[in-house]
Formats: structure tokens, C-alpha cells, sequence
């Protein structure tokens, strides 16, 4: 017999011993009060309460009925106290999408005796509880909170069946979101860091990407599914996809995932992404060389959903709401892990090629983990600092680390006999210290050019844009961004010291012809500036003039937080967030509206003015042009109506299309063009990249018509182009149909050529304008 099997029996043995009744506060609160004054019950936090306030909790835990108290004895004697609560209004609420059926729950074991400890007593309790909430509340699903830090009862609970999903910040702690369901009690969770690729979660993964990659190939007129029945379907190879669909604006098809289904020369087969992607190798031209990474980055994105679909995560009300404490830096990020889709057209969207799978835990935005800086002390002679015109270098430290850290950086270099004042700060992020600097740069290292500093003190959050951090012990101080040498979505991700001598100055003067314009001013539109950026060229690779990927990887950019520029009443939310369905396919476009209790098309014209009127504006009077994508634009959201954005990203992806004078030095983002390519930057990356989606799925939960959407788009760019210096026509009736993944499957390596974007696209015919005349 296995030990384990041994401590099961023992376990069920004990149980059989057990009862559990309710708890009566003014018997049981000086038992109760004694047990939480145990080191051991230190997880609960009430340590210094006397008997009355034991017993005032006790009462109103009894007098809630959302909640419960019971107290569980072993031969009559009391040897456990448990908890338990509707998670849909008590506790959880703003990270738990409750269902009908779900029991919350807490468990206080008394302290064991100095003599007599029953082996396997406390699992027996675990199990006994869960049991009771089966049994007695008719659970369907058991969910625990435990504190991240509190290994011993995650254990337990793991042993009893409960399956760890997500950290979750709750009742002031950072706590392991986990549940169990109830017909599964006592089958241990054996997850461990794979457990995502188990088939009842890469499954759904699959059937989700096939269903996608069908929608946006033919979307980019790759493939061309024909009239089958009452559906559609897709020959590719030997296999034929078969599947409902409904066939929106700009060609945007929203298939029916659950009629999907996939035959091979007549037999039925499972779905597989990587197999489609086989299937259609012809007519997709991937070239032989980049085949290989295009299928890992597809295995990539599987494994990325299969752990979403796992954790589960907020619902749509609840990101639409935000926390119930009012915690708006919170509710932001709950938001920002919560996202899915990773880029909505590509399908090959979260290759991430060189994090393993801790990495992933670690620093995958949809982790929601939090991490720290490594920091560097750089020798100057090899080092840039460019700052924004109203930071000095002193100001900028003294905004971003504490004085007691500099003065660690300090002593460090002193210990090692060098003059501190020869060397500035540098983060990076420990994926690219472990990976890449310790190795590529060894030598830098070794000469002391580079010295390792250590963690820095503070917790940061990765962001959709996986470079990218928000700083959740400062949530005021900067965003940073950091090169990461990962492969992911067309790029590697490194950064360009080159490009980081000129971004804050790129930013002062956006920012600056931004916050001049009346226009942008009454929108409310901001921009978020890259007010600081660093890069190392001390490095071999930068002695001679050929470009490699080795000189991209040691740079770095702060870019300032939204969180000081919040009023009263107002909370951010990534403008991705419109694109995204929950586990249960709500949409938070659709959330929002509700909450805001307006008309869907007042909410419509209200986010039309606060996003595309700017968008436009900067385009047809300033000939700027942005990347306005769903994560480089922040909502601020006030009674759930979305009050005006903050664009971020302007340094690598603004570019000027006119002949317009900018500061000496920035050169870099003038590219001018003709009028139709200058109208391609709302067409493609506003239009087709953003709206198209946003519109289907109003369409499609019966929120607000296409028709209504797109008449609404048509007003708000007629508004907008009125009297400006350069009055593109948008409303041509088509458009060049430029595409995203046929760039990726052409070259998944680099998708584009920065420096000549324009040359490197790839269009597909002419698109019919949804606001043409």
C-alpha cells in the first residue's frame, strides 16, 4: 500500500468520526478566540481579538445570509471551526464569476495537542467540510482564497481535490484562487505548472484558434469558404471545416464555435490549429524556412489560451464595474490579465518563443504575477540617458527609486572599488538577465562596464505589451519597458539604444502639440509620455556597424502612469478590454453599456468622440499618425461611459506623413505620403483593427445594429475632418485592405522593416468603406 493511499484511509477513517454543526458565538467564541491566538491561525488575521470581539464577528457571520459558521467535533470535541459564504456577494466578488451552486469557504483547525495528534486529522477535517458543503448546501463547485504564502493548507486543499487557477488580490492579501468541484472530491490535484495542457482545456483552445484563424484568413481573402446547407464550409487539403457563421462589415466573419467540426477524406477529425494551418500551407505561402516557427508560435498561443481557459477570470460585469472598494489601480489590472485574445487579427499571437513554462507563470500578462527588476549600474562613457526637456537626471531617480535603493547601487560599486558617480541605473527584466545579459554580455560584465545590482524593491505587473510593466508597489511612478529578446508575433523583441536617444524628445513634442490643440483639449485626448530612456552600446556588437539582434538587447523606456492624471470618479481600462468576451462569452462592451445605463448608441458616440474624433483630428490637422490599437490606448471611464483616452507607445510607433518640421534629432518619424496612404492609418489600423470587431460584437448580443454603429463612425469622421489642414477623404467608397497575419506568414521572424513600414505591407484587393458615401 503507497503511503499516500495510507493517509487517505486514515483520512476517510477520521472522517467517519466527524460531525459539523453551527457555530453558537456565545458558547464558542472563547474556544474560537483561544484557537486564533495560535501562531498557526496567523492566516487569519484577528490574533488580537478578545472573547467580545470573537463574538461580535461570530454574530455577524451567524446573521448574514450570505454566510455561515460551523463548528466541527471529533468524539463529541471541538476540533475545527469553518466558514462558509456566497462568493457572488461576499468576498469575491470582484474576482470570482460565481454561478449558481458555488460555496466559498474558510477552515480554522484547532491547534494539535502537545500529545495524542491523530495522523491525518486535518485532511479528514478538509474533507469533512467539503463534504458538508456537497451534502448539506447542495455545492456544486467549493471555492478557497488561501494566502499565497500559506503552502500548508494549499497542500491540503490540493490533496482533497481542489485545483489551484489564478493569484488574486483579495481582503488585502495575495491569495491563490482555487476550487474543487464537488464530484471530484477526494481525487487529488496533480497540476504542477503543465496542468493547462491537460485535453479538457487545450481542447477548447483549439476549437477557439481554428475558429479564429478560419475567420481572419478569410477575412484576409486567403481562403474562401463556400455555401454548405445551411452553414459554410472550408475545404483545405484533405480536410473540410464545416461550421455556422454570420459574415459582418469589412468581411468580418463571427463563426458559431460550437458547429465547427472537421472531416478528413470523409472521417470526422479533431480539430487542430497547427493541422489548418497544414491543411492550408498552399494558399497561406509560408515560406519552407518559416514554417517551423510559425507552427511553434501556433503551439505557443494554444498553450497561452489553454492556461487562460484554466484560470477562468473575472466576468464581464465584473471588468465593466470595476472593484467594489473603489480600488481603481486594482480593478485596471484585473482588466489587463484578464485579456485573452492577445492581438484580435493576428492568429499567431502569443508566440513568446524562449520563456519556459515557470517564465510564462512569471511573466505572461494573463498571469497576473508581479515581478522585480534587475538593475544594473552602467558605465557612463557607454550609456545614454535621454530625458523628456522637464526631467533632469536627478529628478528622474528621485521619481523612480527610492533614496535608501540609490544609496545600495552606491555602496555596491564602492565595495567593488568604483567610482559611482562613473555609472547610471539600468533595469532589465530577469527573463533577459538570465537569458541573454549574463551571456551576451559577459564580457561587459566582466570589464565592469556592467555591474549586477541585484532586485530591485518594487513589484511590478506585466502588461498586454509583454516589454512593458506597471509599477504596482508606486502604481504613480513610470511604466517601464524593457527589451526581452523573446520571439513573439512577427518580432523579436529587443529594443534599439538608437532609438532611445531620441524618444522622449519624439514625445515632448507630440505631447506638446497635443496639449496646445482646443480640439484635443475639449476631447479630453492625453498622451502618456516616454519621458526617460536608456541604452548600453558599450557592448562588441556595437563597435561595428552591422545590424544583428545582439544590438537590441539593453535599452530601456519609463513612460508615465494614467494613476496621477485620474479625477475623482474616474478609473482606466485598456481600450482591448471592448474586445474581450469572458469564460462565458459576455462581452464588457456590452457590460458597460448596462452599467452606464445609456442608449447603446449615446455610449457608442460618447467613445466614437473620446477615440476616433482625436484620432483623426491628430491625423488630418498635425499629420500624425499613431498605432491606435486596442493596448496602446487607455480608456478613463467614469459611470461606466468611456470620458476621454490616453494614447501610449509614441516613441517606436508614431510617424509624421507630411512634410512637417520636427526637432533636429527626430527625423526618424517623418515619412511622408500621399493622401490614400495617409487615410490607410484610419482604414486599416481604426477601421479594420479595431472597430470591425467592436461593431460585430455589438451586433451580435443584440446590443446595438452594425448599420447604427458604422452611421455613428460616419458622423463622428465627418466632425472630425471639417476645416482641417489636411482633409483626407474618409469617406471614400473603398480602401486598400492591407493585412496583418499575411505579413507574419510571409516572414514570422520580422514581419516588417521599421524604418520603410509603408513598402513592407501586403494588400489583398480593395475593401468596401462601411462609411463610404
Amino acid at each position: 500500500m503507497s503511503a499516500r493511499t495510507a493517509e487517505r484511509d486514515l483520512a476517510r477513517a477520521a472522517t467517519s468520526l466527524l460531525s459539523v454543526e453551527p457555530v453558537d458565538p456565545g458558547r464558542d467564541a472563547a474556544l474560537l478566540g483561544s484557537w486564533l491566538a495560535e501562531p498557526a491561525s496567523s492566516w487569519w488575521g484577528m490574533a488580537d481579538r478578545d472573547v467580545d470581539a470573537v463574538r461580535t464577528y461570530l454574530t455577524a457571520v451567524r446573521d448574514d445570509p450570505a454566510q455561515a459558521g460551523w463548528l466541527l467535533r471529533r468524539d463529541g470535541a471541538p476540533i475545527a471551526y469553518a466558514e462558509t459564504y456566497d462568493p457572488a456577494v461576499v468576498l469575491l466578488t470582484d474576482v470570482w464569476d460565481a454561478e449558481p451552486g458555488d460555496v466559498g469557504m474558510h477552515l480554522l483547525v484547532a491547534p494539535p495537542p502537545a500529545e495524542g495528534r491523530v495522523h491525518g486529522l486535518t485532511s479528514a477535517v478538509m474533507r469533512a467540510v467539503v463534504e458538508h458543503c456537497r451534502d448539506v448546501l447542495g455545492a456544486r463547485r467549493v471555492v478557497v482564497e488561501p494566502d499565497v504564502r500559506n503552502t500548508a493548507v494549499q497542500r491540503k486543499n490540493a490533496e482533497v481535490g481542489f485545483r489551484a487557477l489564478r493569484v488574486v488580490d483579495v481582503d488585502g492579501k495575495r491569495a491563490l484562487l482555487s476550487v474543487l468541484d464537488t464530484a471530484r472530491i477526494g481525487v487529488p490535484d496533480d497540476g504542477g505548472p503543465a496542468a493547462h495542457l491537460r485535453p479538457e482545456h487545450l481542447e477548447p483552445a483549439e476549437r477557439h484558434l481554428v475558429a479564429k484563424a478560419i475567420a481572419e484568413f478569410t477575412h484576409e481573402r486567403l481562403t474562401a469558404p463556400r455555401v454548405d446547407g445551411d452553414g459554410w464550409a472550408l475545404d483545405a487539403g484533405d480536410s473540410t471545416y464545416r461550421f455556422r457563421a454570420r459574415v459582418h462589415t469589412l468581411e468580418h466573419w463571427v463563426l458559431d464555435e460550437d458547429s465547427l467540426t472537421r472531416t478528413r477524406d470523409g472521417v470526422p477529425a479533431p480539430l487542430s490549429a497547427q493541422e489548418l494551418v497544414l491543411d492550408l500551407r498552399d494558399v497561406l505561402g509560408i515560406p519552407d524556412s518559416m514554417l517551423g516557427t510559425y507552427l511553434d508560435e501556433i503551439a505557443s498561443t494554444l498553450a497561452s489560451a489553454a492556461a487562460k481557459h484554466r484560470r477562468g477570470g473575472p466576468s464581464a460585469a465584473q471588468l465593466a464595474r470595476g472593484r467594489t472598494d473603489g480600488d481603481v489601480v486594482a480593478s485596471f489590472q484585473d482588466a489587463e490579465a484578464a485579456m485573452t485574445e492577445g492581438h484580435p487579427a493576428f492568429v499567431a499571437a502569443n508566440g513568446r518563443i524562449g520563456f519556459g513554462l515557470d517564465e510564462y507563470h512569471a511573466h505572461a500578462p494573463e498571469a497576473g504575477a508581479r515581478f522585480r527588476y534587475r538593475w544594473l549600474a552602467a558605465r557612463r562613457e557607454h550609456t545614454h540617458l535621454a530625458l523628456a526637456a522637464d526631467r533632469t537626471e536627478h529628478d528622474h531617480w528621485a521619481a523612480e527609486l527610492d533614496a535608501a535603493t540609490v544609496a545600495g547601487f552606491q555602496a555596491t560599486l564602492e565595495r567593488r572599488g568604483l567610482d559611482p558617480d562613473g555609472y547610471t541605473w539600468f533595469p532589465v527584466h530577469p527573463w533577459q538577465w538570465q537569458h541573454r545579459i549574463a551571456v551576451t554580455f559577459a564580457p561587459d560584465l566582466g570589464r565592469q562596464d556592467l555591474v549586477d545590482l541585484g532586485e530591485g524593491p518594487d513589484e511590478h505587473q506585466p502588461q498586454q505589451s509583454i516589454r512593458t510593466a506597471f509599477n504596482r508597489s508606486r502604481p504613480a511612478r513610470s511604466y517601464v519597458k524593457t527589451a526581452l529578446a523573446v520571439q513573439n508575433m512577427g518580432f523579436l523583441r529587443g529594443m534599439s539604444p538608437a532609438y532611445m536617444r531620441t524618444t522622449p524628445a519624439v514625445n515632448d513634442w507630440v505631447a506638446g502639440l497635443v496639449d496646445a490643440d482646443p480640439v484635443l483639449a475639449d476631447a479630453g485626448f492625453g498622451v502618456l509620455r516616454e519621458h526617460a530612456a536608456i541604452g548600453y552600446t558599450g557592448d562588441a556588437h556595437h563597435r561595428v556597424d552591422v545590424a544583428s539582434p545582439q544590438r537590441k538587447m539593453l535599452a530601456a523606456l519609463w513612460r508615465e502612469s494614467p494613476v496621477p492624471r485620474l479625477g475623482p470618479g474616474e478609473r482606466p481600462i485598456t481600450m482591448a478590454a471592448l474586445l474581450h468576451r469572458d469564460a462565458r462569452g459576455r462581452s464588457v462592451a456590452a457590460a458597460l453599456i448596462t452599467q452606464s445605463g445609456l442608449d447603446a448608441a449615446d455610449w457608442v458616440r460618447r467613445y466614437l468622440d473620446a477615440y476616433l474624433r482625436p484620432v483623426v483630428h491628430c491625423l488630418t490637422e498635425h499629420q500624425l499618425l499613431f498605432m491606435p490599437h486596442g493596448e496602446n490606448l487607455v480608456l478613463v471611464l467614469r459611470d461606466g461611459v468611456v470620458s476621454r483616452v490616453f494614447m501610449k507607445d509614441i516613441g517606436e510607433e508614431v510617424v509624421v506623413v507630411g512634410d512637417v518640421a520636427v526637432p533636429v534629432g527626430t527625423e526618424r518619424i517623418v515619412h511622408p505620403v500621399d493622401d490614400a496612404e495617409a487615410a490607410l492609418g484610419v482604414f486599416t489600423d481604426v477601421f479594420d483593427g479595431v472597430l470591425r470587431y467592436l461593431a460585430a460584437i455589438l451586433d451580435e448580443d443584440g446590443v446595438l445594429s452594425g448599420a447604427t454603429f458604422w452611421r455613428l463612425v460616419g458622423a463622428c469622421v465627418d466632425d472630425a475632418v471639417v476645416g482641417r489642414a489636411r482633409p483626407l477623404d474618409l469617406r471614400a467608397p473603398d480602401f486598400e485592405h492591407s493585412c496583418l497575419n499575411r505579413l507574419q506568414l510571409r516572414n514570422t521572424l520580422q514581419m516588417v522593416d521599421l524604418s520603410a513600414q509603408t513598402e513592407s505591407l501586403i494588400r489583398a484587393g480593395r475593401m468596401p468603406n462601411p462609411i463610404g458615401r
